[in-house]
């Protein structure tokens, strides 16, 4: 028997990885500029009654602000998380799991772009957030929700078992497809 080739690399799943990469890291900069020149620090504006705000805030650390003197620390965080996915990207073949690497590349280069390039300084910007509801007691950004659906979606492929390529593993006590010659008694007759 000879080895298997390595699998080549799907095209059309580093294609979705990459647009929908690009689409979150766009729409969440656009945003954060849009916010930065339309709102003073601090202030809020409903958007829809108390269910959506926007209220302008500069995070030096991770969720919940966790972290504020070790932002150098979630920059080299985030440059390690990304090489990462741009590693693995090259084994995956489906598309669900396209959109899962792209939600998460586009928002992990949405605020690591924040965090080397805003002040204070190189590597420890501050984070733009704006986005508040009250089911959460943090204020949030775009590529924070597309790290948080990323997430989601990884878990619901995961519990479903679906794998890179986009198969689902056969259980080991599932039902094998028979030989239909089996099933034909010998006098012939597959109805006796």
């Amino acid at each position: 028997m000879e080895p298997s080739a390595p699998a080549k690399v799907s095209v059309r799943a580093i294609l979705v990885l990459a647009v929908v990469a690009v689409c979150v890291f766009i729409a969440d900069q656009v945003a954060k500029a849009l916010v930065v020149a339309h709102l003073a620090q601090g202030e809020q504006v409903n958007v829809i009654g108390d269910l959506l705000v926007l209220r302008y805030v500069l995070n030096p650390g991770a969720a919940f602000s966790i972290g504020t003197g070790s932002t150098w620390i979630f920059t080299i965080i985030a440059i390690a998380v990304l090489v990462f996915v741009l590693w693995y990207a090259r084994r995956i073949r489906s598309i669900a799991w396209s959109v899962v690497f792209g939600l998460l590349l586009g928002g992990l280069l949405g605020n690591l772009c924040d965090r080397l390039f805003r002040p204070p300084a190189l590597g420890q910007g501050e984070v733009v957030d704006f986005i508040k509801i009250p089911l959460l007691p943090a204020i949030f950004n775009l590529a924070d929700s597309a790290i948080v659906a990323a997430m989601a979606l990884f878990l619901i492929l995961t519990l479903r078992g679906v794998s890179l390529d986009g198969h689902r593993p056969v259980p080991a006590d599932a039902p094998q497809p028979t030989d239909v010659a089996a099933d034909v008694p010998e006098d012939g007759d597959p109805r006796s």
